[in-house]
């Protein structure tokens, strides 16, 4: 039997990049996974369908993170479907950067809207119908833990702000058996940061390992915390970032 045989998972903003990866890589391990997505259906759909093609089980809802009632519904509409919610990947956020004085304030409340607000409301409502043992992984930046220079401080202050979060969940939710985790990607190779970028060279130059992770790396990670593997981890951050924060 696969390790996630009779879990449900949901994976926000899993149209593309490593939320599609990552909920690939749950229904190989035997989860049925509900995928969201704000604007792209046909490629949240496509994804689903590549998982039900390799025996999986998935659906896709639309979610557009940035209102105010989208996380807490994403979450019940799961729950209606599939009768229960055992792993929450928070994983849907922007990828934005600019100089501190040119940064509107429609930018700042649209990106702590779903990086930050969506991912506790998320959480809020999943444990209210998670049982014992459940797993709430948000996504989180190599930001975390390393400012390489300006124009980051609207996703470096996002991002942060999962780290504390995460802590505050751990401790919540502990006696429940309810771990929480946050994976911390470095430069990895999606349509929102190619290899081939203009600051590609860069980011490189940044890693230990000198080349750009694969939305797999990170897919990898978020499935052993899933799983058995990540039952005694919980309240901290994993950096999958090739040695960024080195």
């Amino acid at each position: 039997m696969k390790e996630l045989s009779g879990k449900v998972a949901l994976v926000t903003g899993a149209s593309r990049g490593i939320g599609a990866v990552t909920a690939r890589r749950l229904a190989d391990g035997g989860a049925a996974v509900v995928l969201t997505y704000a604007r792209s259906a046909d490629r949240a759909r496509a994804v689903a369908k590549e998982i039900e093609a390799d025996g999986g089980r998935a659906l896709a809802v639309q979610s557009d993170l940035t209102g105010p009632t989208a996380a807490v519904d994403a979450v019940e509409w799961t729950v209606r479907e599939l009768s229960r919610l055992d792993i929450l990947v928070n994983n849907a956020g922007f990828l934005t950067y600019g100089p501190l004085q040119e940064v509107p304030v429609e930018e700042l409340d649209r990106v702590l809207a779903v990086d930050v607000r969506s991912v506790f409301l998320a959480a809020q409502a999943a444990a209210r119908h998670m049982s014992d043992g459940g797993r709430i992984i948000s996504i989180g930046s190599c930001f975390n833990g390393r400012v390489p220079g300006s124009n980051f401080v609207l996703q470096a202050m996002a991002k942060s702000a999962l780290i504390g979060l995460t802590k505050g969940l751990a401790r919540e939710l502990g006696p429940r058996g309810i771990t929480a985790t946050v994976v911390d990607p470095g430069p990895i190779d999606t349509d929102m940061n190619p290899a081939d970028g203009d600051s590609a060279d860069f980011q490189r130059g940044l890693t230990a390992l000198g080349h750009f992770g694969q939305a797999q790396d990170i897919a990898a990670a978020v499935a052993y915390l899933a799983g058995p593997g990540g039952r005694y981890i919980t309240g901290t951050s994993l950096a999958v970032d090739g040695g960024y924060t080195t």
